[in-house]
This record gives C-alpha cells, structure tokens and sequence, in this order.
C-alpha cells in the first residue's frame, strides 16, 4: 500500500510534496521492518535530501527522516555513521521538541543502540536509563516502547557484567509483555532471548536451555518481523505544528 500511495503522490504532488515525503519515509520504515536496508537507505537518503531542502533542518519531519536514515545505517552495521547522524538529530530534537516528546526519545533509543554496537557500554547505559524513566513518566510503565527501553538499559547491563541486575529488569520486562504483547510477538520473544543470556551468565544453564527453547519453537511458527520499536509515522497532510 505505501508503495502504491507513494508512487500515486509522486505522480500528483511531485517529489518534493511534504506528503510525498512523508510516503517515502513510510515505504522505507516497511522496508527496514523487511530487512530491505539498503532499499531503506537510499530511500531514506533521498527524503532527507529533499525535505532539507524543501522543509529546512530543523523541521521535525526532515528530522523523522534523518531518524529513519540513521536506522538503516545500523542495519547495514555502519554503526559509526549511524551515531554521528543520532546524535545530531538528538541534539536537534531536544531543542525543537523538548526532551520528553516521543520522537526525541525514539531519537535517544536509536543513539543508545549505536552506542551499544560500538562497545561504549557505560554511555549506553546512562542513555537508556535517562529514557527508560522519561517513557514511564510520558508513556506508563507497559507502553511497548517503554519495554523497548528496559530490554535496551538490560543488554547494557549485561555487557556491564551486572547479569543480577539484568536479570531482575529482564523478568519484569518479559512478564509485561507477555501480558501486553503476547506471548509470540516478536518483541517478548526478543526479551525472552536477553532473559536466557542473563541466566546463562549467573550459571542457571537448565532454565536458560528451556527459555532458550520455548523461544526457538514459538519463532519457529511466526510470519517474518523484525520487531523493530514503533518509529514515527505520519498521515498525509498533518501540520508541523503536530509534531510538538
């Protein structure tokens, strides 16, 4: 559908329409959710191109784009470019949108993924706690991208060799979405996973090798999905000024 509409937008609007952008970005996010990452990035990379142009730097669509671009990046494993690219669009929407408004913390989220794939696991870890406890005061404590941010701030502290602690906020995290999300979304499956490390670490091989295997037999049985948390989207001729 959004390759439909994008291709309709293109046709009508123009290239550089905000909504013809604003499809662009959608067909890239489907593409990335497919795993398609070099698709993803040249899509992405063109929008931001256009809506730098046409919407200006700081606008929180071309933002939203910058977002988009930066996640394929770590797809592709260009987890330095990712960053750089993070961390100026945090900066970016801290000013503009403030520092609780979802897409900065989606934003943050991003850095701290870049973060942890570059080994700079203290850095990640400070990051995460900022926005776990930002998205449970903003969004509640079983919001799915609250839950993205536990199982974020648990990976760092696993890396941190801190396997206590990650255990007790990887059980807490996989009871909630077990409840919210069900047990066979990709999501709780994900958390089941960080579950089974930490218990391995601590020496618990019998209850990890049973987490590990329950997980093996539900992914068996699910459509493709990577799981990926929410990322903004945008209906067709909506304001700036709902961004904020």
């Amino acid at each position: 559908m959004d390759e439909d509409t994008l291709a309709r937008r293109q046709r009508i609007l123009g290239e550089n329409h905000p909504d013809t952008l604003t499809s662009a970005n959608n067909l890239a996010a489907d593409l990335r959710r497919l795993g398609e990452y070099e698709q993803a990035r040249r899509l992405d990379a063109d929008a931001l191109d256009r809506s730098r142009r046409v919407l200006g730097e700081d606008h929180p669509d071309t933002l939203i784009s910058a977002n988009g671009l930066a996640a394929d990046l770590r797809g592709l494993g260009e987890y330095e470019q990712a960053r750089r690219m993070d961390e100026d669009t945090l900066t970016r929407l801290r000013r503009i949108l403030g520092e609780d408004h979802t897409n900065t913390l989606i934003s943050a989220n991003g850095l701290a993924a870049d973060l942890r794939r570059l080994g700079e696991y203290e850095q990640a870890r400070q990051l995460d706690a900022d926005t776990l406890d930002r998205r449970r005061r903003v969004l509640g404590e079983n919001h799915p991208d609250t839950l993205s941010s536990a199982n974020g701030l648990a990976a760092d502290l696993r890396r941190l060799g801190e396997y206590e602690q990650a255990r007790r906020m990887d059980e807490d995290t996989l009871t909630r979405l077990r409840r919210i999300l069900g047990e066979n979304h990709p999501d709780t499956l994900r958390s089941a996973n960080g579950l089974a490390a930490d218990l391995r670490r601590l020496g618990e091989y019998e209850q990890a090798g049973q987490l590990d295997e329950d997980t093996r037999r539900r992914k068996r049985v699910l459509p493709p999905d990577n799981g990926r948390e929410r990322e903004p989207r945008r209906p067709a001729g909506q304001a700036a000024a709902d961004q904020l």
